[in-house]
């Protein structure tokens, strides 16, 4: 078994293991989409404390080219300058 580097105590660790294994396919999903949902939110502060001021539209563009690539953003960009005003 490869060591990984950890300051949690392995007992803990086991006690954390047995209760995921007793938790729901249902909770567990809704644990992993409330952390997804958070990760996401701390990127946009970053690009938010980043970018003072950007609007919400440039941050979400911001967002897509840090972690989808600049093609994608370049890509969305394009598609929404062919949309016409809201």
């Amino acid at each position: 078994m490869q060591t990984r580097l950890s300051d949690t105590d392995p007992d803990v660790r086991r006690i954390q293991a047995e209760l995921m294994r007793q938790t729901t396919p249902a909770r567990r999903l809704e644990m992993a989409l409330s952390l997804s949902a958070a990760v996401i939110d701390i990127a946009y502060a970053g690009i938010r404390r980043r970018l003072a001021g950007i609007s919400d539209v440039d941050a979400g563009l911001q967002f897509v080219e840090i972690h989808y690539g600049r093609e994608l953003a370049q890509a969305v960009r394009a598609r929404m300058s062919e949309r016409p005003a809201a």
